[in-house]
């Protein structure tokens, strides 16, 4: 019975997609009207902001000429790629831009989780409070502010690791011509700025959970590891692959304001912190080479649609209620 109810549910579906098919957006938007013309706005503001820019592209395959505009000037294929990859910038900037992300992921949301399940075992309500907006508040810093504190920390006349190291009888180190130093330093600010608003999101995924669980697991005599490793933490896997899907699919597009504020200009640290975010910008910038710089813009885009999709994909096949898609 419950076969032939499923078979008869089934046509019928078919049947109701058919005739919707056959009627068309059409019929759809004089149906729905009201609810289109609530979309409508939005459709607008993605059309000119993101669909329309994308004329732009066609800059990535033409030598640019300020005075012969966008569709007067030299089309030349893929000879823009083809310069990128000869200058060796390409392979040098999607190493770093992907290395560094890697990084701010992995360290990113494990603080971020730490911080969530500690924060939710501190019983005093004042303290917790204190702790979160302590957490919180260098979200809010600015970028150029914390250009301004990595240099009040690391320059080399006054700076106050100097000042420290010459206390302690030690010698001063030239930091901002040291590049090795810098992988380092640009991971502390990143996790310092986002961890107060990464707990955030998990710690509200912990206070959710449902308490009867923690109960069960202390009458069978569970410690507090054996619940948060396997209470908490499973919970918390859709709010993590989630938030992983979100941090793959802008992995190329790096943390532009965080870099240059920090770096800036300085040529001496670029083999070690330059991404595509500011290559693009000093390419414009400095020698003014549009094709150029559209060129790298456009595979940091490809190769980014191609990552998230690589990602999805391999999600989907572990787990599919996990996929975003």
């Amino acid at each position: 019975m419950e076969t032939i109810s499923a078979g008869a549910a089934g046509t019928q579906t078919k049947e109701i997609r058919t005739r919707h098919r056959r009627k068309g957006l059409l019929y759809d938007l004089r149906k729905n009207r009201i609810m289109w013309l609530m979309v409508f706005p939005v459709l607008v503001y993605f059309l000119i902001n993101s669909y329309l820019p994308m004329v732009g592209v066609y800059f990535a395959f033409t030598k640019f000429d300020f005075n012969s505009g966008l569709f007067g000037s030299p089309f030349v294929g893929f000879e823009n790629f083809r310069m990128l990859i000869k200058l060796g910038a390409l392979e040098k900037i999607t190493i770093n831009t992907v290395a560094y992300n890697l990084v701010f992921i992995g360290l990113g949301n494990a603080f971020a989780v730490t911080a969530a399940i500690l924060l939710n075992e501190i019983a005093g309500k004042f303290f917790k409070r204190i702790t979160q907006t302590v957490m919180f508040l260098p979200y809010f810093v600015s970028f150029v502010l914390l250009g301004s504190m990595a240099y009040s920390f690391f320059n080399y006349d006054s700076g106050f690791v100097n000042t420290v190291l010459q206390w302690f009888g030690m010698e001063r180190q030239d930091i901002y011509n040291t590049p090795a130093y810098w992988p380092f330093i640009i991971t502390f600010f990143y996790i310092w700025k986002n961890l107060g608003y990464s707990t955030i999101i998990y710690l509200a995924t912990v206070v959710n959970i449902n308490q009867d669980y923690y109960e069960a697991a202390e009458l069978d005599g569970a410690s507090a590891w054996q619940k948060i490793w396997s209470i908490t933490l499973p919970l918390l896997k859709p709010t993590f692959i989630i938030l992983l899907l979100f941090a793959v699919g802008h992995i190329m597009k790096g943390q532009f304001d965080l870099f240059y504020q920090l770096v800036g200009a300085n040529g001496m640290l670029f083999n070690a912190t330059d991404i595509i975010d500011t290559y693009v910008y000093r390419s414009l910038k400095v020698t003014f080479d549009m094709g150029l710089a559209n060129a790298a813009g456009l595979y940091q885009s490809f190769f980014g649609f191609v990552l998230i999709m690589i990602v999805n994909f391999i999600i989907k096949k572990i787990n599919r209620d996990y996929a975003l898609f």
